[in-house]
């Protein structure tokens, strides 16, 4: 597959450059936080949230239901990228950080916020395009909110009619929160699929209380 071309120190990548790679399957990262170039990855395994199956655990159940927190949308999206990006190691560069923030202000990147005693305790990031949203990155600084934020992302998924929850890799993290792991070739077919279709990120409400998420995706089992 010929995709973008390497990004390079004299040719700036652009958000529309970013959004016609993720159509062909691909995403971009930098090697560090230091690296001031982006390279492109289709992996030949692919992480991915199945939207129809996604269940909250009874004891995240229990968590949500005892409350404490506030969500919000769209609020602190460059907070949530800097907070994403404040780890040891990390692929969020400027140059990524550019981009995404781009995004976010075209309508395609969105960001999932969870504050607990009036700070930002957790969050995800993604980019939308058609009706697969690809995950980019979440981060907890307090108990669960990584997972709170996790199930809130996938209730309101499901309500916009989103198809596809690209995680780009399985982590040992995602894996115990229910991601699977799929072909390259399954998921170009899913992918496909997704853009053949229309998600609103922002139509869903944000639910009146977690006691509706919480019904809405409880493990039955």
């Amino acid at each position: 597959m010929t995709g973008p071309p390497p990004a390079r120190q004299d040719v700036a990548l652009t958000p529309e450059l970013v959004l016609h790679a993720y159509a062909m399957g691909l995403f971009p990262m930098a090697e560090h936080r230091e690296d001031d170039t982006v390279f492109w990855v289709d992996p030949r395994r692919r992480g991915v949230f199945e939207l129809d199956r996604f269940h909250i655990s009874r004891s995240l159940a229990r968590r949500m239901r005892r409350g404490g927190f506030s969500v919000t949308v769209d609020t602190a999206f460059e907070a949530v990228m800097d907070r994403c990006a404040d780890r040891s190691e990390t692929w969020i560069n400027d140059e990524i950080r550019r981009l995404y923030v781009a995004l976010h202000r075209m309508g395609h990147a969105h960001s999932l916020e969870i504050w607990m005693d009036g700070a930002l305790a957790g969050g995800v990031y993604g980019v939308t395009l058609g009706a697969a949203f690809f995950g980019e990155s979440m981060f907890s600084r307090r108990t669960d909110a990584s997972k709170i934020a996790l199930a809130y992302l996938v209730d309101r998924l499901r309500l916009a009619g989103f198809l596809l929850f690209d995680t780009q890799f399985l982590t040992p993290h995602l894996a115990s929160l229910g991601a699977v792991e799929i072909s390259r070739a399954e998921y170009h077919r899913r992918l496909r699929a997704a853009l053949e279709e229309t998600a609103d990120f922002t139509a869903p409400a944000l639910p009146a209380t977690p006691q509706d998420v919480v019904q809405r995706n409880t493990q039955t089992s």
